[in-house]
C-alpha cells in the first residue's frame, strides 16, 4: 500500500491525547490517526447502508475494521485461533513449511516475497537457513 505524507492543523489537547493512546497501544502517532480515520468512514459507510446520511468523500469507501472477523466461517476462525496460539517461532517454521509444500506443489519459487520476524534471532536464524539451502 503506497502511503502519502499529509499535514494537518488539529488542537494540541488532541495531538497530546493522539500520544498518549499511541503510547499506550505502542503505536505510531500516525497509525492511531489513520485507524481513527478508517473507523470514521467504516461508520459513515454503515449508516449510509443503513439510509441514514454519510459523509461525503471524493472516493470509494473500502470497509475495513481491524477488529471484525466477519466473514470467516468456523473452520478459518479455529485456524485463526490456532495459530495465535503458537510461539513466533513456532509461526515462522509453520510459515517456512507452508512456503516449501506451496513451492513444491507448483514446481517453481514465488518470486517476490515479504518475511517479518518477531526477533532479531528469528532473523539471523533465517539467514542461517537461506545459506545453507541447496539450490
Amino acid at each position: 500500500m503506497t502511503r502519502a505524507r499529509i499535514s494537518i492543523t488539529i488542537p494540541e489537547s488532541l495531538l497530546e491525547a493522539a500520544d498518549r493512546k499511541a503510547k499506550e497501544l505502542d503505536r505510531s502517532r500516525s497509525w492511531v490517526i489513520s485507524d481513527a480515520l478508517r473507523n470514521t468512514l467504516v461508520e459513515a459507510s454503515a449508516e449510509s447502508v443503513a439510509g441514514k446520511p454519510a459523509n461525503q468523500v471524493g472516493e470509494p469507501v473500502r470497509v475495513y475494521s481491524p477488529r471484525s472477523i466477519e466473514g470467516l466461517g468456523p473452520y478459518r476462525l479455529d485456524q485463526l485461533k490456532a495459530d495465535l496460539a503458537l510461539t513466533p517461532t513456532e509461526r515462522v517454521r509453520a510459515a517456512e513449511k507452508t512456503g516449501r509444500v506451496g513451492s513444491l506443489r507448483e514446481g517453481k519459487s514465488y518470486g517476490n516475497r515479504i518475511i517479518t520476524f518477531d526477533r532479531f534471532e528469528d532473523y539471523l536464524d533465517w539467514c542461517e537457513k537461506e545459506r545453507t539451502r541447496p539450490r
